[in-house]
C-alpha cells in the first residue's frame, strides 16, 4: 500500500499520535520524535510536495508502538508509516540527537524535532541514492535557501559531514553533485536535472526487477543503473 505524506497530513497524523500517546501514557513522561529524510524536507521546505514514508528517530516509552499502530489503523496507513529503518543505513549517525532542532509539540507530550539544512544535506550526501530524492533534495534545499537569501556555504556542509560522520567518505555521485551545485549558475535547472535523472533511475530498477526477479540487491542497484544507462547511451550513438 502506497501512501503520500504531505506537510498538511503529517501534522494531522502527529496531532492524533500525540493525543493517543497522552491517553495511553499520561502526562508525566514526554516523547520525542526526530524527523529526518523526506519528513524533515516537508517540515522545512516547499519544493517537495510529498514523501512515501516518514523516517525518524523515536525516543519514547514502549506505549508509542501502540499509538503508532492506532494512527495507522484509523487513517489506513501502512503499519510502518513512521519507522526507524533509517538507523540501518549509511546516513545514520549517533550525533543526530545532538544536532536536532525543535519543530512542534502535540498534546503537550509529543515533541517533534527535525534537522537543520547543513546536516540534512550531509545526510543526503552520505546516502546518495540515484533512484530516490537524495540528490535533487540537496539541490532543492540550496535553491530554497538562495531564494530566502540565507545561502548555505559549502564549508558549512563539509563541517556538518565531519560532525556527523568523521572522515568517512561520501559516495562519488554525491561528491560530484556537491561540486556541481556550488559551480552552478542556475540551481533551479540543476534541481530539475537531478529530479528527472532520479525518475529515470527508478524506472530502470523497476523494469530490471520485473525482468530479473530476485537479482536486485541494495548493494548492486547503483551499478545496475549505471550499466543500463551506458547501454542506452551506446544504443543512441549507433
Amino acid at each position: 500500500m502506497s501512501v503520500e505524506f504531505t506537510k498538511e497530513n503529517i501534522n494531522i497524523y502527529f496531532k492524533e499520535l500525540g493525543k493517543i500517546f497522552r491517553k495511553l501514557n499520561g502526562t508525566k513522561m514526554r516523547a520525542e520524535i526526530i524527523l529526518i529524510g523526506g519528513g524533515a524536507i516537508l517540515a522545512n521546505y516547499e519544493f517537495r510536495e510529498m514523501t512515501t514514508d516518514i523516517d525518524a528517530v523515536i525516543r519514547s516509552s514502549s506505549v508509542m508502538k501502540e499509538a503508532i499502530t492506532y494512527v495507522s489503523d484509523k487513517y489506513n496507513l501502512p503499519w510502518d508509516w513512521l519507522n526507524e529503518g533509517f538507523k540501518n543505513t549509511e546516513s545514520f549517525s549517533e550525533k543526530i540527537d545532538e544536532i536536532s532542532v525543535y519543530y512542534k509539540t502535540f498534546s503537550n507530550v509529543l515533541e517533534i524535532r527535525t534537522v537543520s539544512a547543513e546536516y540534512l544535506i550531509a545526510m543526503k550526501l552520505m546516502s546518495g541514492r540515484l533512484y530516490k530524492n537524495d540528490l535533487s533534495d540537496i539541490a532543492g534545499i540550496l535553491l530554497e535557501h538562495e531564494k530566502r537569501s540565507t545561502t548555505i556555504s559549502k564549508e558549512s556542509i563539509e563541517k556538518a559531514l565531519i560532525k556527523l560522520y568523521g572522515q568517512k567518505s561520501i559516495p562519488v555521485t554525491s561528491a560530484l553533485l556537491l561540486d556541481e551545485v556550488f559551480k552552478s549558475k542556475d540551481l533551479e535547472d540543476t534541481y530539475y536535472k537531478y529530479r528527472e535523472s532520479e525518475v529515470e533511475a527508478k524506472d530502470i530498477i523497476i523494469k530490471f526487477d520485473k525482468e530479473n526477479p530476485g537479482k536486485l540487491k541494495g548493494e548492486n542497484i547503483t551499478g545496475i543503473i549505471e550499466q543500463v544507462r551506458k547501454k542506452m547511451k551506446d544504443a543512441e550513438s549507433v
